[in-house]
């Protein structure tokens, strides 16, 4: 038997091995790792999803908090994993389209250690103000901003966080200057707002959705490219006069590199269904969120697109983190 043969043939093997592991998948728990605190989005859309997968598959499904720096513990964790299809990461724009130009080392490459394999949702943010801001519109709140000259106390979930990022394209699009005040996550923020210790935030609809329901908070624009379902009557930043201005607060599943690729065509197939379920759908609509199930190609643009808008707001804002 020659050289030539001999690699056909070994290639071959190696290639029935792979499908038949694929359709023996998953023959024992699968664990996804969510690089947030709980009872937040990540983790509302991972319990979700896992439940659907889980009832697909007859094989637990387990999500395994691992929040700290912004999602990088988490995503760092699953980046290190085996590529066995066993270890998935529910990855966001913060941790794939932020991270590289905000953080000055990390423990992992985002570009060669982690494969997209679908979007799951986009869960947006919304622009919300304390009552006492004058007028109600985009238009109105900035020319506000404008009139003041950079002494309005605008909040943010932290430095280098979306919510920051947001209000530094705002600042570049809108012309106008503000005093940035950063905490130390949305709960924090949320408070002082409604004590009218700061003015403006951008914040998660689930947060933000009770205070506007209860008259304690004004809604302005929704910070996505698309209106939320929760909030159909508000317009989109870009509708309302920051035509262009797109903050997709997206969330989708990722494994580590070298996952073989049978796998990830099932775990692609069976996310995307399991996406369209009703009760999916009813608990990602309920978050104020919107159904993104997607080819991991698509996921691998959203990513890529994302990196390059958000890496050139870091850079203009300095922000940057050690």
């Amino acid at each position: 038997m020659n050289v030539v043969v001999r690699s056909f043939i070994a290639a071959l093997l190696a290639c029935l091995a792979t499908t038949a592991f694929a359709q023996g998948y998953p023959s024992k728990p699968v664990r996804i790792i969510v690089p947030f605190p709980p009872s937040g989005a990540a983790d509302l859309l991972t319990r979700a999803l896992g439940k659907k997968l889980s009832e697909t598959w007859g094989q637990p499904v387990i999500a395994d908090n691992r929040p700290g720096a912004g999602g990088n513990i988490g995503a760092e964790a699953a980046a290190k994993s085996a590529p066995d299809g066993y270890t998935l990461l529910m990855g966001a724009v913060t941790t794939h389209a932020v991270s590289m130009s905000l953080y000055a080392r990390l423990g992992y490459d985002l570009e060669k250690d982690l494969a997209p394999v679908s979007l799951v949702a986009n869960v947006p943010h919304i622009l919300v103000a304390h009552p006492s801001l004058p007028g109600k519109s985009l238009a109105e709140a900035m020319a506000y901003l404008k009139a003041q000259g950079g002494k309005v106390n605008f909040a943010s979930h932290g430095n280098g966080t979306l919510s920051h990022l947001e209000l530094e394209l705002m600042k570049s699009m809108g012309g106008f200057a503000a005093q940035h005040v950063p905490y130390k996550g949305s709960a924090p923020a949320m408070i002082d707002l409604l004590a009218g210790n700061v003015t403006l935030l951008f914040d998660s609809i689930p947060s933000s959705l009770p205070q506007i329901r209860a008259g304690k908070l004004t809604g302005i624009a929704v910070a996505s490219s698309r209106r939320s379902p929760v909030l159909p009557e508000l317009p989109t930043l870009s509708e309302a006069g920051l035509a262009g201005f797109a903050a997709d607060s997206w969330f989708g599943i990722m494994v580590p590199a070298g996952t073989p690729r049978d796998i990830v065509a099932k775990l692609n197939t069976d996310i995307v269904k399991a996406l369209d379920s009703a009760e999916v759908k009813e608990i990602i609509t309920r978050q104020g969120g919107l159904v993104m199930g997607s080819t991991p190609e698509q996921m691998a643009a959203q990513i890529h697109g994302d990196r390059e808008k958000w890496g050139k707001v870091v850079r203009d804002s300095g922000a940057k983190i050690e």
